[in-house]
């Protein structure tokens, strides 16, 4: 069973694409109360947290390609009504 990610045992999970733009929002608005901090070591946190946001917006466009290729192969999911998986096995 999935625990974030809707699956045919898990309805009430969230689509991959969801759930990272939710942490890249998230991160966002701590980045935005620490990017007054010019101390070595917020710049550093920065640094890294800008990087981990474009490795974010990365992931965004690869899950949502993900989505709409099988959106257009086998149409919506029915997972979230307890349908099959539209690829793999259940």
């Amino acid at each position: 069973m999935t625990k974030f990610l809707i699956s045919d045992d898990n309805s009430d999970g969230y689509k991959l694409e969801d759930i990272l733009m939710a942490v890249r929002k998230d991160m966002l608005a701590r980045c935005g109360k620490v990017v007054d901090d010019h101390r070595a070591e917020a710049l550093h946190v920065m640094k890294n947290n800008m990087k981990i946001l474009g490795m974010l917006s990365e992931a965004i466009t690869l899950a949502t390609d993900s989505t709409n290729v099988l959106n257009r192969a086998f149409g919506p999911s029915k997972s979230a009504d307890g349908g099959e998986p539209r690829i793999g096995t259940s």
